[in-house]
């Protein structure tokens, strides 16, 4: 993989209510095909700005997203008796979303992941960003793209339909440089695949890495820990990470190690095994290198697969890397949309992106956007049963 300078990817735009309890599914993957996207009111914030929630579906998959955060608030997908039932974790309002949400189901930016000290410095001059991670600066600040409103158009194209979100971050937000204009689309296909490219464009030089932060539990948001889903990543490598969960610059071999996933094997095997990474993390809160790297299409990621619902996600990206949490900090002191609580091990969270403290590691894939030219990823997620 290239590791010295970041590629302008070229990737070309693909572009329901939630389950309120495993047990009672919402319907069936027939309820679930294609239909215009619609929206209806959600909340409202403090400020008195109104909040909806647009529904889109096709192919059997129905995906609801907040204009608060561009926030996944509910994903549905049929198990192998064709029921469907949510699988991303959230709230049932918006209240939640704003006061307590651990990133749950957010569109992640400026930049994804962590910043250590909040600080870097580009072409000579140094930023400092907000610290909301400990002495770290994480996904994109106290107020990153997930608190923020977006403008949603939604749109049918062929067999395709979705939602174009876009927003302007101006220059100093959050402490990052440059007014950045972003647009990403989320698209579900007749196939029910689920499309998300991003794009951007600065005024100034500035960095950027966007992704999406949900929570996905194949077996149904609020049925338990996902230890026992099969977890495949095709990655030899890993970034290890000190005290504070900074990369230390190494990428390190996964062979013989409880980071090993290059073949499936359930998440909660290894967990547990010890040893200091695994200790720092409560689990498994890394980023993998993936061995495809920087791709100009979306190539093969990963796969998830849960064996009692039969549900099973593939992911392919442009991106080189991949955040895996395990959902390690969820504490049993939040209530998710089924009126469960989420405790750890409840969720897994899988990121693509570039690396964590990227500008402050220059052998790291490059995460600096400059003027004249745009800033493309692109990754879609699979579902199919088995």
């Amino acid at each position: 993989m290239n590791t010295s300078r970041r590629t302008v990817l070229a990737a070309g735009a693909a572009a329901g209510l939630a389950a309120t309890t495993l047990t009672t599914a919402t319907g069936t993957a027939a309820a679930a095909s294609r239909h215009a996207p619609s929206k209806r009111h959600f909340g409202a914030l403090a400020d008195g700005t109104a909040v909806d929630v647009w529904t889109v579906a096709n192919g059997g998959t129905r995906l609801k997203v907040l204009s608060y955060g561009g926030i996944v608030h509910s994903l549905e997908l049929p198990d192998r008796q064709g029921n469907l039932a949510n699988v991303s974790l959230g709230f049932d309002n918006l209240a939640d979303y704003v006061a307590k949400s651990p990133y749950f189901g957010g569109l992640i930016g400026r930049y994804g992941n962590r910043i250590a000290a909040g600080r870097f410095t580009l072409d000579g001059h140094t930023y400092q960003l907000p610290l909301n991670d400990g002495e770290n600066s994480l996904h994109g600040g106290t107020q990153g793209f997930d608190k923020r409103m977006w403008h949603i158009d939604p749109f049918t194209r062929g067999s395709d339909t979705g939602l174009v979100l876009s927003r302007v971050s101006p220059d100093g937000e959050m402490g990052y440089p440059g007014t950045l204009k972003v647009r990403v689309t989320y698209t579900l296909t007749a196939r029910g695949a689920w499309r998300i490219d991003y794009e951007a464009t600065t005024d100034r030089p500035t960095i950027v890495n966007l992704t999406s932060h949900t929570y996905f539990n194949l077996a149904g948001e609020g049925s338990g820990t996902i230890y026992d889903h099969t977890l495949e990543l095709a990655a030899g490598r890993y970034t290890p990470v000190d005290a504070g969960l900074i990369p230390t610059g190494e990428l390190s071999r996964v062979a013989g190690t409880p980071f090993d996933f290059r073949r499936a094997k359930p998440i909660g095997r290894d967990i547990r095994a010890g040893g200091e990474q695994l200790v720092r993390a409560k689990g498994f809160d890394h980023n993998w290198v993936l061995d495809k790297g920087i791709t100009a299409s979306p190539g093969y990621a990963l796969t998830l697969a849960d064996p009692s619902s039969g549900r099973v996600m593939r992911m392919h990206t442009t991106e080189p890397g991949l955040q895996f949490y395990s959902g390690n900090f969820l504490d049993g002191t939040l209530v998710g949309s089924s009126g469960r609580a989420y405790r750890q091990g409840d969720a897994v969270a899988l990121e693509t992106q570039h690396f964590p403290d990227s500008p402050n590691h220059p052998a790291f894939p490059s995460t600096v956007l400059r003027p004249g030219t745009t800033y493309r990823t692109s990754t879609i997620h699979s579902f199919t049963t088995r």
